[in-house]
């Protein structure tokens, strides 16, 4: 099925490229399209029936999607006053914790690498430089990260306008 005609070309190529960048992260390249289109949709929020008309997609994958971004936590099902059928729409605050989960993966990587050099304590130099290696990255992106969260909450408040809420 093809998209709607009333989509423009270059919101089409927006919402592919989007599917490609969240595929190259690791989620599928329909995840991304799904929620390429929901930032640039008009109205931002959209009926499941509209995601999978304006897509072109069958609903069967705008539905495994659509799951699969409320499970990110960067999307949500919600329903609106006189509305029979529930829309979709980004979820505010979903961009900072998915950085805040991602904190949770850098730790774990850390403790694996330090329990890797823990197994190679005995171990000479050259077999224990990728866990070092791995260990400092991990070790770093810990100690900053909470920080670069923070400082970009500061900027975001102060850029949106709603700074001190």
């Amino acid at each position: 099925m093809p998209a709607r005609a009333d989509v423009p070309d270059d919101l089409l190529q927006y919402v592919e490229d989007v599917g490609l960048a969240f595929e190259s992260f690791g989620g599928s390249r329909m995840m991304g399209r799904v929620l390429g289109w929901l930032l640039v949709a008009d109205p931002p929020h959209q009926t499941f029936a509209e995601i999978a008309d304006a897509l072109g997609k069958s609903k069967g994958s705008i539905s495994h999607a659509t799951r699969a971004l409320i499970g990110t936590n960067l999307i949500e099902r919600a329903s609106i006053p006189g509305q029979r059928r529930d829309v979709y729409r980004i979820r505010e605050g979903g961009w900072g914790e998915i950085m805040q989960a991602r904190m949770q993966g850098l730790i774990r990587m850390r403790r694996l690498a330090r329990r890797g050099l823990d197994l190679l304590e005995d171990a000479g130099p050259e077999r224990k430089r990728n866990l070092e290696e791995m260990f400092s990255l991990y070790a770093f992106f810990e100690r900053e990260m909470p920080t670069l969260i923070e400082r970009w909450k500061v900027a975001y408040d102060t850029e949106s306008g709603d700074a001190g809420t």
